[in-house]
Protein backbone atom coordinates (compact mmCIF):
# COMPACT_ATOMS: atom_id res chain seq x y z
CA UNK A 1 0.00 0.00 0.00
CA UNK A 2 1.18 3.33 -1.13
CA UNK A 3 1.62 6.84 0.35
CA UNK A 4 -1.80 8.00 -2.32
CA UNK A 5 -3.92 4.73 -1.39
CA UNK A 6 -3.19 5.69 2.63
CA UNK A 7 -3.98 9.49 1.67
CA UNK A 8 -7.36 8.03 -0.36
CA UNK A 9 -8.29 5.48 2.40
CA UNK A 10 -7.85 8.34 5.03
CA UNK A 11 -10.39 11.14 2.88
CA UNK A 12 -12.65 8.18 2.29
CA UNK A 13 -12.67 7.97 6.21
CA UNK A 14 -13.52 11.47 6.81
CA UNK A 15 -16.07 11.82 4.31
CA UNK A 16 -18.34 8.78 5.61
CA UNK A 17 -17.32 9.16 9.13
CA UNK A 18 -18.98 13.39 8.57
CA UNK A 19 -22.05 11.87 6.26
CA UNK A 20 -22.48 9.09 8.79
CA UNK A 21 -22.30 12.02 11.64
CA UNK A 22 -24.53 14.35 10.37
CA UNK A 23 -26.69 12.86 7.42
CA UNK A 24 -24.70 15.53 5.07
CA UNK A 25 -21.43 16.72 3.73
CA UNK A 26 -19.10 14.34 2.77
CA UNK A 27 -19.05 15.38 -0.78
CA UNK A 28 -17.58 18.79 0.41
CA UNK A 29 -14.57 16.59 1.88
CA UNK A 30 -14.70 13.82 -0.78
CA UNK A 31 -14.28 15.77 -3.78
CA UNK A 32 -12.06 18.26 -3.45
CA UNK A 33 -9.52 16.05 -1.89
CA UNK A 34 -10.14 13.28 -3.97
CA UNK A 35 -9.46 15.17 -7.29
CA UNK A 36 -5.80 16.43 -5.79
CA UNK A 37 -4.77 12.39 -6.29
CA UNK A 38 -7.15 11.20 -9.36
CA UNK A 39 -9.23 12.65 -12.39
CA UNK A 40 -12.13 14.18 -11.09
CA UNK A 41 -14.01 12.30 -13.44
CA UNK A 42 -12.88 9.38 -11.45
CA UNK A 43 -13.43 11.38 -7.82
CA UNK A 44 -17.36 12.40 -8.53
CA UNK A 45 -18.43 9.08 -8.90
CA UNK A 46 -16.65 7.20 -6.38
CA UNK A 47 -17.96 9.90 -3.89
CA UNK A 48 -21.59 9.21 -5.46
CA UNK A 49 -20.81 5.26 -4.23
CA UNK A 50 -19.82 6.18 -0.94
CA UNK A 51 -23.07 8.09 -1.17
CA UNK A 52 -25.15 4.81 -1.70
CA UNK A 53 -23.02 2.68 0.68
CA UNK A 54 -23.55 5.18 3.45
CA UNK A 55 -26.93 5.75 2.75
CA UNK A 56 -28.02 2.11 2.65
CA UNK A 57 -25.77 1.01 5.83
CA UNK A 58 -27.91 4.09 7.81
CA UNK A 59 -31.26 2.99 6.18
CA UNK A 60 -30.51 -1.13 7.20
CA UNK A 61 -30.22 0.60 10.68
CA UNK A 62 -32.76 3.23 11.45
CA UNK A 63 -35.41 2.69 8.94
CA UNK A 64 -37.85 3.55 11.73
CA UNK A 65 -36.33 6.56 11.92
CA UNK A 66 -36.83 7.91 8.54
CA UNK A 67 -39.91 10.51 8.09
CA UNK A 68 -40.73 8.31 4.84
CA UNK A 69 -43.53 11.34 3.57
CA UNK A 70 -41.19 14.02 3.79
CA UNK A 71 -38.79 11.88 1.71
CA UNK A 72 -40.79 10.95 -0.63
CA UNK A 73 -42.01 14.26 -1.51
CA UNK A 74 -38.68 15.83 -1.49
CA UNK A 75 -37.38 12.96 -4.02
CA UNK A 76 -40.18 13.56 -6.25
CA UNK A 77 -39.99 17.16 -6.51
CA UNK A 78 -36.06 16.17 -7.03
CA UNK A 79 -37.04 14.22 -9.72
CA UNK A 80 -38.78 17.14 -11.60
CA UNK A 81 -35.78 19.85 -10.72
CA UNK A 82 -32.94 17.62 -12.47
CA UNK A 83 -34.06 18.33 -15.68
CA UNK A 84 -34.11 22.00 -14.56
CA UNK A 85 -31.12 21.91 -13.14
CA UNK A 86 -29.09 20.15 -16.34
CA UNK A 87 -30.68 23.34 -18.83
CA UNK A 88 -29.50 25.50 -16.27
CA UNK A 89 -26.24 24.42 -16.42
CA UNK A 90 -26.45 24.75 -20.58
CA UNK A 91 -27.75 28.20 -19.96
CA UNK A 92 -24.97 31.41 -19.98
CA UNK A 93 -25.20 32.08 -16.07
CA UNK A 94 -25.39 29.52 -13.55
CA UNK A 95 -22.57 30.86 -11.45
CA UNK A 96 -25.04 33.75 -10.62
CA UNK A 97 -28.07 30.69 -9.37
CA UNK A 98 -25.25 29.26 -7.41
CA UNK A 99 -23.73 32.60 -5.88
CA UNK A 100 -27.88 33.62 -4.94
CA UNK A 101 -28.13 29.85 -3.18
CA UNK A 102 -24.42 30.62 -1.17
CA UNK A 103 -25.48 34.11 0.23
CA UNK A 104 -28.80 32.74 1.39
CA UNK A 105 -27.37 29.67 2.98
CA UNK A 106 -24.82 31.98 4.88
CA UNK A 107 -27.14 34.52 5.83
CA UNK A 108 -29.60 31.98 7.29
CA UNK A 109 -26.56 29.81 9.23
CA UNK A 110 -24.88 33.34 10.72
CA UNK A 111 -28.72 34.19 12.01
CA UNK A 112 -29.13 30.92 13.83
CA UNK A 113 -25.51 30.84 15.39
CA UNK A 114 -25.75 34.10 16.27
CA UNK A 115 -28.63 33.38 18.39
CA UNK A 116 -31.55 34.68 15.99
CA UNK A 117 -34.06 31.79 15.85
CA UNK A 118 -35.03 31.26 12.05
CA UNK A 119 -38.70 29.34 10.33
CA UNK A 120 -39.84 26.81 12.54
CA UNK A 121 -42.66 24.15 11.18
CA UNK A 122 -44.17 22.08 13.61
CA UNK A 123 -45.75 19.71 10.59
CA UNK A 124 -44.62 19.01 7.08
CA UNK A 125 -45.22 21.71 4.66
CA UNK A 126 -46.32 20.78 1.26
CA UNK A 127 -45.26 24.08 -0.38
CA UNK A 128 -41.84 23.96 1.63
CA UNK A 129 -41.28 19.85 0.94
CA UNK A 130 -42.03 20.58 -2.80
CA UNK A 131 -39.84 23.96 -3.55
CA UNK A 132 -36.78 22.49 -0.85
CA UNK A 133 -37.07 19.66 -2.95
CA UNK A 134 -37.43 20.86 -6.95
CA UNK A 135 -34.48 23.11 -5.58
CA UNK A 136 -32.23 20.46 -4.49
CA UNK A 137 -33.05 18.64 -7.86
CA UNK A 138 -32.36 21.73 -9.71
CA UNK A 139 -28.69 21.96 -8.07
CA UNK A 140 -28.36 18.19 -8.08
CA UNK A 141 -28.67 18.52 -11.93
CA UNK A 142 -26.33 21.61 -12.11
CA UNK A 143 -24.01 21.42 -9.81
CA UNK A 144 -24.30 17.87 -8.32
CA UNK A 145 -25.26 19.56 -4.94
CA UNK A 146 -28.80 18.28 -3.27
CA UNK A 147 -27.78 18.86 -0.13
CA UNK A 148 -28.24 22.33 1.01
CA UNK A 149 -31.83 22.61 0.63
CA UNK A 150 -33.05 19.62 1.88
CA UNK A 151 -30.34 20.47 5.19
CA UNK A 152 -32.38 23.82 5.05
CA UNK A 153 -35.99 21.67 5.34
CA UNK A 154 -35.06 19.23 8.53
CA UNK A 155 -33.61 22.18 10.44
CA UNK A 156 -36.88 24.27 10.12
CA UNK A 157 -38.56 21.16 11.13
CA UNK A 158 -36.48 20.80 14.21
CA UNK A 159 -35.74 16.74 13.17
CA UNK A 160 -33.76 15.11 16.22
CA UNK A 161 -30.32 14.19 15.17
CA UNK A 162 -31.66 10.39 14.95
CA UNK A 163 -34.63 11.34 12.26
CA UNK A 164 -31.97 14.42 10.62
CA UNK A 165 -29.55 11.66 9.76
CA UNK A 166 -32.38 8.43 8.99
CA UNK A 167 -34.64 10.83 6.92
CA UNK A 168 -32.04 12.38 4.31
CA UNK A 169 -30.18 8.91 3.86
CA UNK A 170 -33.93 8.01 2.96
CA UNK A 171 -33.39 10.82 0.16
CA UNK A 172 -30.15 9.90 -0.82
CA UNK A 173 -29.96 6.57 -1.31
CA UNK A 174 -32.76 6.45 -4.37
CA UNK A 175 -31.50 10.05 -5.43
CA UNK A 176 -27.55 8.54 -5.47
CA UNK A 177 -28.70 5.16 -7.06
CA UNK A 178 -30.23 7.51 -10.17
CA UNK A 179 -27.07 9.58 -10.42
CA UNK A 180 -25.31 6.81 -10.53
CA UNK A 181 -27.27 5.30 -13.34
CA UNK A 182 -27.07 8.45 -15.16
CA UNK A 183 -23.02 8.14 -15.02
CA UNK A 184 -22.89 4.99 -15.98
CA UNK A 185 -25.42 5.55 -19.25
CA UNK A 186 -22.77 8.77 -19.78
CA UNK A 187 -19.88 6.14 -19.26
CA UNK A 188 -17.90 7.84 -16.35
CA UNK A 189 -18.52 4.33 -14.28
CA UNK A 190 -15.11 2.97 -15.55
CA UNK A 191 -12.95 -0.08 -14.03
CA UNK A 192 -11.00 2.70 -12.27
CA UNK A 193 -13.53 3.58 -10.58
CA UNK A 194 -15.09 0.30 -9.19
CA UNK A 195 -11.39 -0.29 -7.90
CA UNK A 196 -10.73 2.53 -6.16
CA UNK A 197 -14.37 2.38 -4.50
CA UNK A 198 -14.41 -1.25 -3.39
CA UNK A 199 -10.24 -0.51 -2.02
CA UNK A 200 -12.17 2.35 0.09
CA UNK A 201 -14.87 0.09 1.27
CA UNK A 202 -12.46 -1.35 4.41
CA UNK A 203 -12.22 3.10 5.34
CA UNK A 204 -15.39 3.44 4.99
CA UNK A 205 -17.74 0.83 6.72
CA UNK A 206 -16.02 1.59 10.11
CA UNK A 207 -16.53 5.27 9.49
CA UNK A 208 -20.19 4.52 9.07
CA UNK A 209 -20.50 2.51 12.83
CA UNK A 210 -18.81 5.21 14.23
CA UNK A 211 -20.46 8.39 12.69
CA UNK A 212 -23.62 6.33 14.22
CA UNK A 213 -22.44 6.44 17.56
CA UNK A 214 -21.60 9.66 17.75
CA UNK A 215 -24.77 11.18 16.31
CA UNK A 216 -26.57 8.99 19.24
CA UNK A 217 -24.74 11.24 21.39
CA UNK A 218 -25.82 14.90 19.85
CA UNK A 219 -29.33 16.37 21.18
CA UNK A 220 -31.00 19.27 20.27
CA UNK A 221 -29.60 22.69 20.49
CA UNK A 222 -25.84 21.28 20.09
CA UNK A 223 -26.78 19.40 17.38
CA UNK A 224 -28.58 22.51 15.33
CA UNK A 225 -25.77 24.17 15.90
CA UNK A 226 -23.23 21.45 14.33
CA UNK A 227 -26.25 21.39 10.89
CA UNK A 228 -26.08 25.53 10.87
CA UNK A 229 -21.87 24.93 10.58
CA UNK A 230 -21.58 23.16 8.04
CA UNK A 231 -24.56 24.73 6.36
CA UNK A 232 -22.15 27.61 6.58
CA UNK A 233 -19.18 25.74 5.13
CA UNK A 234 -21.21 24.76 2.56
CA UNK A 235 -22.18 28.39 1.62
CA UNK A 236 -19.02 29.92 2.16
CA UNK A 237 -17.57 26.91 0.00
CA UNK A 238 -20.07 27.52 -3.11
CA UNK A 239 -19.59 31.17 -2.72
CA UNK A 240 -15.85 30.73 -3.17
CA UNK A 241 -16.37 28.67 -6.34
CA UNK A 242 -18.58 31.33 -7.80
CA UNK A 243 -16.03 34.04 -7.10
CA UNK A 244 -13.31 31.85 -8.76
CA UNK A 245 -15.35 30.84 -11.57
CA UNK A 246 -16.57 34.37 -12.27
Amino acid sequence: MNTTTLAILSVIFIAALVRSTFGFGEALVAVPLLALMVPIGIAVPVAVLLSITVAAVVVVQDWRKIHLRSAGWLLGATVVGVPLGIALLRSAHPSLVKGALAIIIVVYSVYFLLGVRPLKLHSDSRGWLLGCGLLAGVLGGAFGMNGPPLILYGAMRRWSPGHFRATLQGYFLPASVIAMGGYWLAGLWTPSVTHLYLISLPAALPAVLLGRAINRRLRGEIFLKYVHGGLLAVGLALLIQTIRRG
